[in-house]
């Protein structure tokens, strides 16, 4: 299974279970007249929504590259990971928010208390089941990271969304049921309100942790150090080139890497001969990174600062 479809299978799991959990807490929060579980029901809502969104952009991206756009349509899927992001805060967060103040403001009883603890139950199976098979997934390519660590290196916004989404559905299924249970224990029905604004602080609080990383990701995010070694390794071992310049990388999805290197060639070479030496270069670059989808060569100026000297210097290439 390729990493696209790994993380389409991640998005599809978890807008299954998300239905699911969606049509039964907006059953049960009609019923029980719970503010807290209305809030639930908003939340996994927003999250049904948000997997659609997932979908639609890795359809996009992956679509080939055309005359408007030569490069291909990469970065769409970073653009509505980004969209994903302000939906959960504005209307995920922002919804909850408001219906947890109207619920401090106006409180009233809920009935059916059993019912709302059943229906959260059966929505941690739901929700756990789905966190299961994206931390699975997440964690073939974290490299033993911790999970912060590891969202801030990932290329990939589906896999680490769903996982964070999923672990917030599970940390507001807890909140939730605290609240219900100390406004029922205190007869204070104003603290199912108090948990549906701590849901919508902590729908927030991931709503910016994802939108912080798609922007930086939209932005443009440079291949991971070993990918860049690695080309500046295949570049140094090609007998035709005597300076190197790994002048950047940079993401436009997941698995698509754009390259451009600044090379110096023996100066008994023609033209046909550099055009052979890139031709070469390209090959090899692109048969052990299959996910470079264009290099670009600039010649570089005859006495032009080594790639050794440039390790020395700046501890890398540029990015």
């Amino acid at each position: 299974m390729s990493a696209r479809s790994q993380s389409k299978g991640v998005v599809y799991a978890a807008l299954f279970g998300n239905l699911l959990v969606a049509l039964t807490k907006l059953a049960a929060a009609l019923w029980s007249g719970s503010s807290a579980m209305l809030s639930e029901a908003v939340h996994s809502i927003v999250d049904t929504g948000n997997q659609g969104v997932l979908l639609y952009g890795i359809h996009r991206a992956a679509l080939p590259p055309d005359e408007r756009h030569p490069l291909g349509y990469g970065r769409e899927l970073y653009f509505w990971s980004f969209t994903v992001a302000l939906l959960m805060f504005t209307v995920g967060a922002g919804a909850t928010f408001y219906e947890g103040v109207q619920h401090i403001v106006s409180p009233h009883p809920f009935e059916n208390v059993a019912v709302n603890y059943a229906v959260l139950a059966l929505s941690a199976v739901f929700e756990g089941a789905s966190w299961l098979y994206a931390w699975r997934e997440f964690r073939k390519s974290s490299d033993g990271e911790s999970l912060l660590a590891a969202v801030r290196r990932s290329k990939d916004p589906p896999g680490f969304m769903v996982l964070l989404e999923d672990s917030a559905a599970m940390l507001g299924l807890l909140i939730a049921a605290a609240g219900m249970a100390a406004a029922q224990a205190f007869d204070m029905p104003v603290l199912d309100g108090v948990a549906s604004i701590g849901i919508s602080l902590l729908l927030g609080s991931v709503a910016i942790l994802l939108a912080s990383e798609s922007k930086e990701l939209l932005i443009g995010e440079p291949a991971e150090r070993p990918i860049r070694r690695s080309i500046m390794d295949i570049v140094a071992r090609n007998d035709a080139i005597e300076r190197a310049r790994l002048l950047f990388t940079v993401h436009l999805a997941p698995h698509q890497i754009i390259v451009a290197l600044s090379l110096e060639f023996r100066d008994d070479l023609d033209a046909t001969g550099i055009e052979q030496t890139v031709r070469s270069i390209e090959i090899a670059i692109q048969q052990r990174h299959p996910e470079v989808i264009a290099i670009f060569v600039k010649p570089q100026a005859i006495g032009a600062a080594s790639a050794a000297e440039l390790l020395r210097l700046g501890g890398g290439p540029p990015g």
